[in-house]
């Protein structure tokens, strides 16, 4: 088992704080080779081996700070979880971003805008295209906030202020989606990618009500009930972001409350496999049903 000190924030503006991690705390950073629960580990080696996939994946018990991961150090395409870490850019900029309204046209749509795609011609608010894009994945709406902000990098501007050195958000979509082998852009890897969901939705990065909303928006998400929701205990809850991509890539990243005990963070990806779809769900819902029986207290 690896403990991860959690760092104090300092405010630097009204939505957002800033990390600071001085050289020396970087260099104590445990490298985070294999750890953990084996059962966990060993179901996503089991997962890897007989589907012929690559799989990546890291568990934050935030109680103790304990990370259990395999191939956490790994990058692997964002696909659509980077919808999250977008709205919470703008979660951090308050309404001067949160308030502003794009006018969606029918050049703006991109294959799979299931909402905007009925909205051509109206005007909606960057909150609302947040909501949109984290219930329903929608690609337009992903894209207008993109906009909002300034574009892509301006994510990755984001992430790195708050302390992750590692995920970043190149171009929009659906292009971002392509998850060429070996192609950096685009990228993260499990481990960045839950250090950052804890970030955001337990420590004070953001302010508390910007906080809570992001947590509400991705409770509510509408498309991932065949990954970690499929295998849920009963009475815990859920707030994830899902996403698939070409080369057979696949992720969920999570915050999972359950019924006693502390929050965990969890994401998984996986990718390298001409499986579809549904079997992909099918092999992150396994390791999420050996993530969720070792932490049932």
């Amino acid at each position: 088992m690896i403990s991860v000190p959690l760092h104090s924030p300092h405010r630097i503006a009204t939505g957002i704080r800033i990390l600071l991690l001085p050289l020396i705390v970087l260099a104590a950073l445990p490298s985070f080779a294999e750890a953990g629960p084996e059962e966990i580990v060993a179901s996503a080696k089991r997962v890897e081996q007989k589907l012929d996939m690559r799989v990546g994946f890291t568990v934050i018990d935030t109680g103790d700070g304990t990370v259990t991961g395999y191939r956490q150090n790994e990058r692997f395409a964002m696909a659509s979880t980077f919808k999250a870490f977008a709205c919470a850019a703008a979660l951090s900029r308050g309404e001067a971003v949160l308030a502003k309204k794009t006018t969606i046209r029918q050049a703006d749509l991109r294959p799979y805008s299931p909402v905007t795609e009925r909205r051509v011609g109206t005007s909606i608010s960057t909150r609302a295209l947040c909501e949109m894009t984290l219930r329903t994945s929608d690609n337009a709406a992903a894209n207008a906030i993109l906009k909002a902000l300034g574009g892509p990098a301006e994510v990755t501007g984001f992430l790195r202020q708050i302390g992750d050195e590692t995920t970043r958000l190149d171009r929009y979509e659906p292009e971002l989606n392509e998850a060429k082998p070996g192609d950096p852009r685009d990228t993260t890897t499990p481990q960045a990618m839950a250090e950052t969901l804890r970030r955001l939705l337990l420590q004070d990065v953001l302010e508390p009500q910007a906080r809570d909303q992001l947590e509400e928006w991705m409770a509510g998400n509408a498309v991932a009930g065949g990954l970690l929701r499929s295998r849920l205990p009963e009475g815990w809850q859920i707030a994830d972001r899902s996403g698939a991509g070409g080369h057979g890539t696949r992720g969920v990243i999570a915050l999972v409350r359950p019924p006693q005990g502390a929050p965990l963070i969890v994401a998984i990806y996986m990718d390298r496999t001409d499986h579809p779809l549904k079997v992909r769900d099918a092999a992150i819902a396994e390791i999420g049903a050996a993530i969720f029986e070792t932490y049932q207290r």
